[in-house]
């Protein structure tokens, strides 16, 4: 292990010791233990030059900033050209050596330093033009903040989250809209905080990948193999072994030739699945580089390097069949069921049709022979239907109850729907949709329990959750259940009689009544479920936020007598909390909101919400030119939001920001 691992390592055990003595109250090694590898981190640093990030040794305050300043790039970054021909690698590579790299799929940084401390961190942005974010990239899990090197530096790399860390960041995220699509996106939020300290936790990590400038002076000769080296300037691969050597993690690489080049390709594509690390492709730059820079620029790429691009993985299969899925609302999905193929690594059997008017482009038929995918690599999708027979039936019952289906015309699309309000599908998925964390929260009511509680006749409304004690030592027999499981369930279900009314109203599953519009009308009706039972289209579709097609539905719901005659009984078995709008002198009574992006100081989007309403406000899930304040931690992102609030002249606000003004609370 050399000394840059061994420095690596000691900051993780130092961390984690430090972690689990004042965050969690336990110790992990003893204080003589850890004074000891702190001096063996002390000395290690002094010895090398080089300070990492998150070194006990040094503290890195967070800093909070009110925008992202603009700054121009030295040398310009042009994008660089691409193929998905193996062959042309070769071709274009031809006698010359070559250094083949990752592509890294995050967001690319350029940093300076200057007497051996970072001094500015800067963003790509359009190439000639980029955002400051010096103090964020202080907080980078591996950016070495000291090098030994205490000249003007100057070089490229790319910020990256890992697809651990994406996935584990995107699970502790509740509410499902504000999850990250991917870990670039993740990544580039991150990476364009105004608070460095959401930056932190988000545990982005830096990978170099070429050197713009190492300005030579005589207080500061880069030392390289012992000493400076004039083949620094004319070599890729000693650019990268140097920069390693002040302390950066430089991309992985292979030196190649055209006769090495397709080999190194298949290799390092075998290796993707257990990369780690979000990659679109490949890289090849000329190892010599005053050859590469001889070359020049076209009127768009330069022509010292090149972009390899996976070709989408496609895979020939024979259709099986369709299977036709009902939902909550009664709209049939249909799906693709297909022989086992291998796909960016997994078997995949499956995929979505999306609806008759995507399965008729498609003709699809059983039997046929079609070409699927993963668009991002992630989603299967079919490509392309290579016999087209087009016989699949549409049908006319729906699987799940045998009722008549109908075909709608939902916009430009054609969709299936069962006709029966009574389907045994509607029924799974309005229980499911009944006990989610957002309406009655039942810990312990998966679909698949309640599909089979439906199922030995347990449950028939919604009321009968909460008798589904009588039924405990069937229960208790059932496969996947037992003692301690099935009492969690019951105490989970006696917790939830205490709920509000707009969640109940939310769980009833009436069409576009979302918790926040069941809100809204129960604010109206003073929290009066009898007259909002009564009330009119007229009166609904007046309250602001609400509309003509909610007003509708809400009434055609409680004008069904049957429906009105389940919700008496399951309101026996609830206590609902009386809840009431805060009147204040900081009311915001008319005021509109949108919220967008991630937070910290309220642990999810719904808490905010409930704050805002709680408070005679309302918030959307779209800005428009009637939103007060969009708000957004990152107000200099190219969001749709953002753009959207910013084409209206809707002012975009931090939490802090909206809280100091408009709840008047200290942030």
């Amino acid at each position: 292990m050399n000394r840059l691992q061994r420095m690596k390592e000691l900051v993780g055990l130092l961390q984690a010791a430090s972690k689990a003595y004042y965050a969690q109250d336990r110790e992990i090694m003893s204080n003589l233990e850890y004074d000891r590898l702190y001096d063996e981190l002390e000395g290690l640093e002094k010895d090398t030059g080089i300070v990492l990030s998150g070194s006990p040794t040094v503290t890195v305050g967070f800093e909070a900033v009110d925008y992202l300043p603009k700054e121009a790039h030295e040398v310009p970054m042009l994008s660089l050209d691409k193929t998905k021909d193996r062959e042309q690698l070769k071709e274009w590579l031809g006698e010359k050596e070559g250094i083949l790299s990752w592509k890294l799929d995050g967001l690319t940084i350029v940093l300076t330093y200057e007497g051996g401390e970072l001094q500015k961190a800067v963003t790509r942005g359009n190439g000639e033009t980029g955002e400051v974010v010096t103090g964020n990239a202080r907080v980078f899990s591996n950016l070495p903040l000291q090098i030994p090197y205490s000249g003007k530096l100057v070089l490229r790399g790319e910020a990256v989250i890992t697809y651990e860390d994406f996935q584990s960041i995107n699970a502790s995220i509740e509410d499902g809209e504000a999850r990250y699509k991917n870990p670039r996106n993740l990544c580039s939020g991150s990476v364009r905080q105004l608070n460095s300290e959401i930056t932190a936790q988000r545990r982005v990590r830096f990978f170099a990948f070429s050197l713009v400038r190492a300005r030579r002076t005589q207080t500061a000769p880069i030392v390289h193999n012992g000493g400076w080296e004039e083949s620094l300037e004319d070599s890729r691969e000693n650019q990268l072994r140097f920069l390693q050597e002040q302390g950066f993690e430089v991309v992985e690489y292979r030196k190649v030739t055209a006769d090495t080049i397709r080999s190194a390709v298949e290799e390092m594509e075998s290796r993707i699945p257990g990369l780690g690390l979000p990659s679109d492709g490949l890289v090849l730059t000329y190892e010599d580089i005053s050859y590469g820079q001889s070359l020049g620029v076209t009127s768009k790429f330069p022509r010292d390097s090149i972009a390899f691009k996976w070709a989408d993985e496609l895979r020939e299969t024979k259709l099986l069949e369709i299977e036709w899925s009902p939902s909550r609302t009664g709209l049939i999905n249909p799906i693709a069921i297909f022989e086992p193929v291998e796909l960016e690594g997994t078997t995949v059997s499956r995929a979505s049709v999306h609806n008759l008017s995507v399965l008729h482009e498609l003709r699809l038929g059983v039997g046929d022979t079609v070409t699927v995918y993963k668009a991002n690599m992630i989603i299967p999708q079919i490509a392309e239907n290579l016999t087209g027979s087009n016989t699949v039936t549409i049908p006319a019952h729906c699987p799940a109850c045998g009722e008549l289906t109908e075909v709608r015309q939902t916009g430009e699309a054609k969709t299936l729907h069962c006709t029966n309000p009574d389907c045994s599908a509607r029924r799974i998925k309005a229980f499911t949709l009944f006990v989610s964390r957002d309406a009655l929260n039942v810990d312990g009511l998966s679909e698949a329990t309640l599909e089979k509680f439906i199922g030995k006749g347990f449950l028939r409304e919604f009321a009968d959750i909460f008798h589904l004690k009588r039924y405990a030592e069937e229960i208790r027999a059932m496969e996947g259940f037992g003692e301690k499981s099935c009492d969690n369930l019951l105490q989970s279900i006696e917790a939830a009689r205490r709920t509000t009314l707009p969640r109940l109203l939310y769980g009833l599953g009436i069409p576009n009544i979302g918790l926040s519009n069941a809100k809204l009308i129960c604010r109206h009706y003073g929290f009066d479920l009898e007259k909002m039972k009564h009330a009119s289209a007229e009166e609904l579709s007046e309250i602001e936020g609400v509309g003509e097609v909610i007003a509708n539905a809400f009434c055609q719901y409680f004008g069904d007598p049957g429906h009105g005659e389940q919700i008496d009984r399951l309101t026996k078995e609830l206590e609902l909390e009386r809840e009431t709008a805060k009147k204040s002198p900081q009311s915001l009574e008319g005021l509109s909101f949108a919220i967008t992006g991630s937070l910290y100081r309220y642990e999810n989007r719904s808490l905010l919400k409930e704050e805002i309403e709680a408070n005679g406000g309302r918030v959307t899930g779209t800005v428009t030119g009637k939103t007060t304040v969009l708000i957004n931690n990152d107000a200099s992102s190219d969001s749709s939001k953002n753009k959207k609030a910013r084409e209206l002249g809707v002012k975009i606000m931090t939490e802090d920001e909206f809280l100091r003004e408009y709840l008047e609370k200290d942030a």
